[in-house]
Formats: structure tokens, sequence, C-alpha cells
């Protein structure tokens, strides 16, 4: 788990700010307004960002961000590189993708723009725009 002070920066793609169009399946229609952020694993692994894989591990976050437009929501870590990885690859709103690509809409987020994803104890993130 995290701890209090840990962070890491992710730099946005094109998957991270459109997740619901800009994708290479056909596992489910089109969503527009979808986004996540992702975690390299290297940086998961140094972090102990777990995912539901490993047994007993805290994956749920709440999430604000310092301009104050999201305040203590629900955030999973999750998905994985591999079947059965217990580190997680990406964070994103629990059950709503459409919470984080609203705030890229506000902050007015592109490609290659950096968010910084720092913890502020093990269970809180704060996330910045930098």
């Amino acid at each position: 788990m995290p701890k209090k002070g840990d962070s890491v920066t992710t730099t946005l793609k094109d998957a991270h700010l459109k997740w619901g169009s800009h994708r290479y399946t056909n596992s489910r229609k089109t969503i527009y307004g979808e986004g996540y952020l992702q975690v390299p694993r290297k940086e998961a692994k140094n972090l102990n960002l777990h995912n539901s894989n490993k047994v007993n591990a805290n994956n749920i976050y709440k999430v604000s961000t310092s301009d104050g437009y999201l305040k203590d929501v629900d955030f999973k870590a999750q998905g994985c590189m591999r079947k059965g990885d217990i580190y997680a690859k990406q964070l994103s709103a629990s059950g709503d993708l459409k919470v984080l690509g609203d705030w890229y809409s506000h902050i007015g987020a592109t490609k290659g723009d950096q968010i910084e994803i720092k913890w502020t104890s093990p269970t809180d993130i704060l996330l910045t725009k930098i």
C-alpha cells in the first residue's frame, strides 16, 4: 500500500483521455467522455499499488483534485499487465469512468499533459495537473 508522500507522475495519452472512444477493441459500445490514469507497472510495484488479485489488499482510494473539482471520490486501483498479476496498472473512478473524463475536460487536459498522483495518506490521493 502506498504511504503518505508517495507520488507518481503520468503523461496522458489519447487512450487515457478518451478511453470510451479511442479503443482498439469492439468489446463494448463507444462511450464518450471516459478517462483513466495510467500507472506504469514499475511504479505500481515500487508503491505496492495492488489490484483485486492481491488477497486482502486495499484497492480503493479517496481521490480529490488540487483545483477542488473532485473531493473524496472513490477510485479503484485496477487492471494488470498479465492475468493474475497483483500490481495495478491504472486508477479510475469506481463504477464511473466519466468522472475522470469530466475532470480532464474541466482542466482542458490534452495529450502530453502530466498528472501528479500524490498520496496524502495511505488511502487518500490528490491529483494535480502539472
